[in-house]
C-alpha cells in the first residue's frame, strides 16, 4: 500500500528500523540525552526562543490540544477560537468542556481567515486565541501572521495547533509570539502515532506555573520538572521517542526545516500541476493551501466511494473525511516518505477510474 493520507504517513527506512528493535529501558542517562537532543532540534526547527521548553506527551495531537487548554487557560480567560472544520470544532468542544469563556469565529469549509473576521474583536478584552495553523479536515492554511499581529495588539496568549503543518509550511514561533505550539509524531515527523510534541514559550511557562491542572497525567508542571533531567513522569512511548530522534537528525542532516518544507512544497506542486494537466474531475476546495495536503471535491462521484475504490482496487490510501464532508471532500497528502513516482501511480489510478467512467 502507498499512503497518501496525512497521518500516520510513510516512514523512512531509518525510522522503521527503530520500530523493529526491542524497546529499551528508559530511565538511563542515554535516554535522557536522546530527549535533550529531541528538545534542541524541535526548538531549532520551529525557531523557538532559547528559554522555551519542550515536552513530549504520550497521547495524540488532540491530547496535546487538551493539555494546552487545561494547563494554560482558566475561567478568568476570554478566548477567541477559529472554527473552520473538524479540528477547530475540537477546540470549541474542549473549551466548552473545561468551561473556558470563549467566542467562536465560525468559517465556512474551505474559506480563509481574513482581517474582517478579526476586526470586530479588537480591543474587546480577549486574553487568548486558539487556532489550527492548518485546518487539516478542509485543507485551509490560515494566515498565522494576521493572527499574530492581532494577538500582539490585544495582548492575547496564542495556542497554535501546527499538527499537520509543522515541517510542511514555514513557522517562526519567536516571530509570531505564540505561547504554545503543538504537533504530533505521525505527521511530517513521519513516525508512529502516539506522541504529542509541545513547545512552551516563557509566556506559557508563566501561565502553567500559576494555573491549577486538574489532571495528574497531563499536568505540565510535572512534565516540565521531569524534562529537566531528560525524562517523563510516566512511562512514555519509548520507541516512538527514539524514532523521533532518528527522524529529527535525518531532517537536520538533509538541510533542516527549510529543506523539508521545500520537499513537501515540490511534491504538492507536482501533484497539483498534474491534476490540471490531466483535467481530472476534481476541484481544489481551499482558498488558502498548505504544502501538507490537497483537498479535493470530486464533481462526479462520492468522495468516500473514491477513497474505497483506490484502497480496495489500487492498493493506495488517500485521506477520507467524516461527518458532513464524507461524500464531498477527500484529501491527498504530501508528507512522509513519498516520491513523485508514487504520485504518478495515484494519478494513473484516477485516470483509469475515469476511463472506466467511475469518475
Amino acid at each position: 500500500m502507498i499512503n497518501f493520507t496525512v497521518g500516520p504517513v510513510q516512514s523512512s527506512d531509518a525510522v522503521r528500523a527503530i520500530g523493529a528493535e526491542q524497546v529499551p529501558y528508559f530511565r538511563t542517562a542515554e535516554f535522557s540525552e536522546t530527549m535533550f537532543e529531541n528538545e534542541r532540534l524541535v526548538k531549532k526547527f520551529a525557531n523557538a526562543t532559547e528559554d522555551s521548553r519542550v515536552v513530549f506527551m504520550t497521547c495524540s495531537g488532540s491530547g496535546g490540544m487538551e493539555t494546552a487548554i487545561m494547563n494554560c487557560l482558566n475561567k478568568n480567560d476570554k478566548a477567541l477560537v477559529v472554527n473552520g472544520g473538524s479540528f477547530g470544532e475540537r477546540f470549541v468542544e474542549l473549551l466548552t468542556l473545561h468551561e473556558i469563556p470563549f467566542t467562536e469565529i465560525k468559517l465556512e469549509h474551505g474559506k480563509a481567515l481574513k482581517p474582517e473576521h478579526l476586526a470586530q474583536f479588537e480591543g474587546k478584552g480577549y486574553t487568548a486565541f486558539l487556532l489550527q495553523k492548518h485546518e487539516t479536515s478542509t485543507g485551509v492554511h490560515y494566515d498565522i501572521n494576521l493572527v499574530a499581529d492581532f494577538c500582539k495588539r490585544n495582548n492575547c496568549f496564542m495556542i497554535v495547533d501546527t499538527i499537520s503543518t509543522f515541517l510542511c509550511d514555514p513557522f517562526d514561533m519567536a516571530a509570531t509570539g505564540a505561547g504554545v505550539m503543538i504537533t504530533g509524531s505521525q505527521k511530517a515527523l513521519a513516525c508512529a502515532p502516539g506522541i504529542a510534541v509541545m513547545i512552551l514559550a516563557p509566556s506559557a511557562l508563566e501561565r502553567i506555573e500559576k494555573n491549577k491542572c486538574c489532571c495528574q497525567y497531563l499536568d505540565l508542571k510535572i512534565a516540565l520538572k521531569n524534562m529537566e533531567r531528560g525524562q517523563t513522569p510516566w512511562t512514555p512511548a519509548v520507541g516512538i521517542l527514539r524514532q523521533i530522534n532518528v527522524r529529527l537528525k535525518e531532517i537536520d542532516a538533509m538541510g533542516g526545516a527549510e529543506a523539508e518544507i521545500a520537499r513537501c512544497a515540490e511534491l504538492a506542486r507536482y501533484f497539483r500541476d498534474k491534476l490540471v494537466e490531466m483535467q481530472l474531475p476534481f476541484e481544489i476546495v481551499s482558498e488558502s493551501l498548505s504544502n501538507a495536503v490537497t483537498p479535493l471535491h470530486p464533481t462526479t462521484q462520492s468522495a468516500n466511494e473514491i477513497f474505497l475504490k483506490i484502497k480496495d482496487e489500487y492498493g493506495m490510501w488517500i485521506c477520507p473525511n467524516g461527518g458532513s464532508m464524507k461524500d464531498t471532500v477527500f484529501r491527498v497528502g504530501h508528507i512522509g516518505y513519498l516520491q513523485k513516482e508514487d504520485y504518478d501511480k495515484l494519478l494513473a489510478a484516477f485516470a483509469d477510474l475515469r476511463e472506466k467512467k467511475f469518475i
